[in-house]
């Protein structure tokens, strides 16, 4: 491999991911961090950190040039950009390799072309991709008729992101205009791209994606494909594999696979990427969504099932090595899920939670993966993605899948913040996602308004509650004697020892 020193332009759970590949291929891991990233576990795990700006993304994370200046001094081969920030951004792409380095995925060609979703759909359609009846011009009255002509409810949505940004669901033409304007400045602050496009809204539509591989070599494969179904504000929470519809049209699978495998091959892609369909579950139509040019958040339940380690292959054919296997030697074996446990709060409209994280502790067992970006100790930024890991769990099929993640579940613990944990097992305990038949519109169907049980609150709630009271007392009376005479913290320690408190209690009396 011509890798021998990589520079992970990004933070949290996939930097970890990826310096995790680097131990097992012997290279040199580089982390970049923010000022509020300073001693996070990324940059604690790497062999290198570098320090590339203040906490908003836009001047650290963001900033192009000093990403390549970090690579640079640091005597980087290459740039992973893991996903988010610049990932898909192909003039990153191209910076990194003008610079002389390797850039960790696809060409930047690939990447303009796909990133827009006006510009994919075409691109598609001549490659006889199916694609939803849709519409792209520059005047609100042109969409005003095409909305028409589609019919409502139609999808608003941004030419040039993702996430579920930029994005709107119009069910009458008097809401159309607000929506374009809606969607196009928050396309705009989001993307730096006002653009915006309608497509017909498909009210219980099944997402699911395919992971595509392509290396330089003219070789292209798929690696089967993950269902998303279950997502917040479009955004995924739970994915699985194989994807339970598909499971029962095995000849509908095949479609979209060869579908999948001509979309990539269409603008010569090398690297990992995911092509993402809607898909009817009413007539099994099927329509392409859209490419992402990356790694994926959910890569892992691939990973469980087929036995590759996509990063891995990712540093190889960046290097230049041809795919391993063909086609033929992909095999997918029993049943996989992710959950992503974010700090937020389901019961507040997933409002995100920030703070200290007072413990974290992850389940381990068969069959069982966390991919986390946290510790103990560590504290969630008001700056950055809410997603604190990702738990994944595999079994011999769905069944035995969902009974180890419910129990995964019930032993991760996290406090300090509100999470999405409660939430997350009341999906998998409700029986319409049991039987296999959720669709997009599941939690607005039948989570909405969700609360947490109740009752009184875990012992672990408890525990962190006494945890917290005691870190701020102690650290509210340690300033000041430590100020003093330097031994404030010792002197603070004994004062609120148990065995200090003149409160009569004695051990054997009263």
């Amino acid at each position: 491999m011509s890798i021998r020193t990589l520079l992970i332009a990004n933070r949290g759970e996939i930097a970890v991911r990826v310096i995790r590949a680097c131990r097992e291929l012997g290279l040199r891991a580089v982390a970049v961090y923010s000022e509020a990233d300073a001693g996070a576990l990324h940059s604690r795990l790497a062999d290198a950190a570098v320090l590339i700006g203040p906490p908003p993304p836009a001047e650290s994370y963001l900033r192009s040039d000093r990403l390549i200046e970090a690579a640079r001094a640091a005597g980087a081969d290459a740039v992973h950009p893991g996903y988010g920030f610049l990932a898909e951004n192909a003039d990153f792409a191209e910076a990194v390799r003008v610079a002389g380095l390797i850039f960790v995925g696809p060409p930047a060609r690939a990447i303009r072309e796909m990133g827009s979703k006006t510009r994919a759909r075409v691109l598609m359609q001549r490659a006889g991709v199916p694609v939803v009846p849709g519409y792209h011009a520059a005047a609100s009255a042109d969409f005003a008729e095409a909305a028409g002509s589609i019919g409502y409810p139609v999808l608003v949505k941004a030419a040039g992101g993702g996430g579920g940004r930029g994005m709107r669901v119009v069910r009458t033409a008097a809401d159309l205009l607000a929506a374009l304007a809606a969607a196009a400045q928050e396309a705009a602050s989001a993307f730096g791209d006002a653009t915006v496009f309608l497509e017909k809204y498909i009210e219980r539509a099944r997402h699911v994606e395919f992971q595509v591989f392509g290396d330089a070599h003219g070789n292209v494969v798929h690696l089967f494909e993950r269902e998303c179904s279950i997502q917040r504000r479009h955004q995924k929470i739970i994915e699985e594999a194989p994807s339970p519809l598909l499971a029962a049209h095995p000849d509908l699978r095949t479609r979209m696979a060869e579908a999948a495998v001509a979309a990539a091959r269409a603008v010569g892609y090398q690297n990992a990427g995911t092509i993402e369909f809607i898909v009817d579950p009413d007539t099994l139509e099927f329509y392409f969504l859209e490419m992402n040019t990356r790694l994926q958040v959910e890569h892992p339940v691939t990973e469980m099932l087929t036995g590759l380690d996509l990063v891995h292959l990712q540093l190889r054919v960046a290097s230049g090595e041809p795919l391993p296997f063909s086609q033929a030697d992909v095999t997918v074996r029993g049943h996989a899920l992710e959950c992503r446990v974010y700090a937020e709060d389901p019961a507040n409209e997933f409002y995100p939670s920030i703070g200290p994280l007072l413990k974290v502790a992850a389940p381990a067992g068969p069959g069982l993966r966390v991919d986390c970006g946290y510790e103990t100790g560590d504290a969630v930024s008001q700056h950055y993605d809410a997603l604190l890991a990702k738990v994944i769990a595999a079994g011999a099929d769905r069944l035995e899948a969902m009974a180890r993640m419910q129990a995964a579940l019930a032993r991760c613990a996290v406090l300090g913040v509100a999470t999405n944990l409660a939430f997350l097992r009341a999906v998998l305990a409700h029986p319409n996602f049991q039987s296999g038949a959720a669709t997009t519109q599941f939690i607005s169907t039948y989570l909405a308004g969700w609360q947490p049980p109740s009752g009184p609150p875990p012992i672990a709630a408890l525990i962190a509650a006494a945890v917290a009271e005691y870190r701020g007392q102690a650290g509210a009376s340690a300033q000041p004697e430590t100020a003093a005479n330097g031994t404030g913290a010792a002197r603070d320690s004994d004062r609120f020892s148990p065995w200090q408190q003149a409160d009569g209690f004695r051990i054997g009396g009263r």
